[in-house]
């Protein structure tokens, strides 16, 4: 099967777009929208909110693509779009809250079970208890597991409270700089770096746990 496309550099990306070039719009269609409706379900109350946030922007693309200065990334430059079209549907569903309010409770407490480190009193206490070291993330060869371990990614950044799932989405998935979430979010560099800490620990979290089934099940079919 063969892998996704790689997009070609913006300038050629952004000049295909304005000539109408649908091939290209459907290629870009389906490598971002995915990130999109992620990041949009954080300020939206439905799915299907969000969906209509992700068309709506892609709408917008079509129509300012002449207007697109390159001042930024293109990629940076519809994620913008999406973050104002989404926080302005989430106002008028009342779900969207400033994002740089208080934590709320799911996102607050320890990242990782105390129960992995050394108890008080314990030589070395505080630091990673025999047999509870985070394990290296070696992904099977095999590419039925690979394409498994990408969509538990998918699914774990889901699952995240929005705050986590909207840095996670932009830093991890997007790639964006930590200076260009504070800008798209409106926050401050500190809250971005513990959204992204809590949001990544969890993610590891629900990586160890499926990764030590599929190295049991890769180290069984080797032994087949």
């Amino acid at each position: 099967m063969a892998g996704p496309r790689e997009l070609p550099p913006d300038e050629v990306l952004v000049q295909r777009l304005r000539d109408g070039d649908e091939e290209t719009f459907a290629l870009v269609l389906d490598s971002w929208s995915g990130g999109m409706l992620r990041l949009a379900m954080s300020f939206v109350s439905t799915k299907d909110s969000a969906e209509e946030a992700v068309q709506d922007t892609w709408l917008a693309v079509i129509r300012g693509i002449n207007g697109f200065e390159g001042r930024a990334s293109l990629k940076t430059w519809v994620y913008r779009i999406l973050v104002n079209t989404a926080k302005a549907r989430g106002t008028k569903e009342s779900r969207t809250v400033p994002f740089a309010s208080l934590l709320p409770e799911e996102e607050e407490g320890p990242t990782v079970d105390a129960e992995r480190f050394r108890a008080p009193g314990e030589r070395y206490a505080g630091h990673w208890a025999v047999g509870q070291e985070p394990r290296p993330w070696d992904i099977p060869e095999d590419h039925v597991l690979r394409g498994e371990v990408r969509e538990v990614i998918a699914e774990a950044i889901d699952e995240l409270p929005p705050r986590l799932r909207t840095v996670i989405t932009l830093r991890d998935v997007a790639g964006y700089g930590s200076d260009e979430v504070c800008s798209l979010l409106e926050i401050s560099p500190g809250n971005q770096r513990v959204l992204l800490h809590r949001g990544r620990a969890l993610l590891r979290r629900k990586l160890e746990s499926y990764l030590s089934g599929a190295h049991d099940v890769a180290g069984g079919r080797g032994r087949a």
